[in-house]
């Protein structure tokens, strides 16, 4: 009887912790069911009926007048190039940078890490005004160059592939030492393929930061050929192609911009979770 009393009040307890649960699942996926439906509305149907999943009557025009009637493909395209290069770029340096901390054995090594500790603190606002004069000094601003490079450099990548490196075991390095691997050889044939989930985590969170970032966009460039996707869709919060509210123009503006985002996390999230892959047992 005890024991069919501990039975049904842990059920009990789940099924109370499921439902909580699924609610706030439901009142955090909310605003972007609104933010899809909105991009098919028309817009006295968004003016007056904001809340409304189910767009009346339904329609393409937001889109059709983002793709034929403004900037968008080449905002688009800028941050397609963009990401794809910072994305790379940091891969390489963070995971380089990463293996150098973690296994060589130099002098400042404990100060280059804990320089980039700090770094990691420092609110990314209060370094513009510091950028902007590097890039101007570097006659970089206003280019590809000068939005690109920057930001290929980043301390929580080094600090998550730093202690990804740490904890692999050392008999995999020390075997191929034997085999006559030099550094540069067992970094890139033996220790990164086992650094898979590390880099995948890399991969995910530079792509997403590079595609989402503004505040680097804004004191980098000014150039309208170089517009990415976060300045441009600025610049339609402040109703540039028309009167108006413009909700189904912004928004859906908001929603293709959120679809590379979401499939790289689908694409990728299986391997993130598979932390033991590359594992090996002493």
């Amino acid at each position: 009887m005890r024991r069919h009393r501990w039975t049904t009040g842990r059920l009990a307890g789940q099924s109370v912790l499921y439902a909580v649960l699924t609610v706030l699942a439901l009142v955090y996926i909310l605003p972007f069911l609104i933010q899809v439906a909105t991009a098919f509305k028309t817009d006295p149907d968004a003016a007056n009926n904001p809340v409304s999943l189910i767009p009346n009557p339904f329609s393409l025009a937001a889109i059709d007048k983002l793709l034929t009637n403004s900037d968008f493909p080449l905002w688009f395209m800028n941050s397609v190039i963009i990401t794809v290069c910072v994305t790379l770029g940091r891969v390489l340096f963070d995971s380089l940078a990463g293996y150098a901390l973690a296994r060589l054995h130099f002098r400042g090594r404990n100060v280059i890490f804990a320089g980039l500790v700090a770094v990691m603190a420092v609110p990314n606002v209060v370094l513009l005004i510091p950028k902007f004069l590097v890039l101007n000094q570097l006659s970089i601003y206003d280019s590809y160059i000068g939005m690109i490079v920057p930001l290929m450099g980043d301390a929580a990548g080094v600090f998550i592939m730093k202690g990804f490196f740490e904890s692999t075991p050392l008999a995999v390095e020390e075997a191929a030492r034997i085999d006559g691997a030099g550094t540069l050889r067992l970094f890139w044939s033996v220790v990164l393929p086992m650094a898979q989930p590390a880099l995948v985590t890399i991969v995910i969170l530079s792509f997403q930061g590079s595609w989402n970032e503004l505040a680097h966009f804004i004191v980098a460039a000014q150039n309208p050929a170089l517009t990415p996707l976060t300045k441009g869709v600025a610049t339609l919060a402040s109703g540039s192609l028309g009167s108006g509210t413009q909700y189904p123009l912004k928004l859906a503006a908001a929603l293709i911009m959120t679809l590379p985002v979401a499939a790289m996390f689908f694409v990728f999230q299986r391997r993130i979770m598979t932390q033991s892959e590359g594992a090996v047992k002493e």
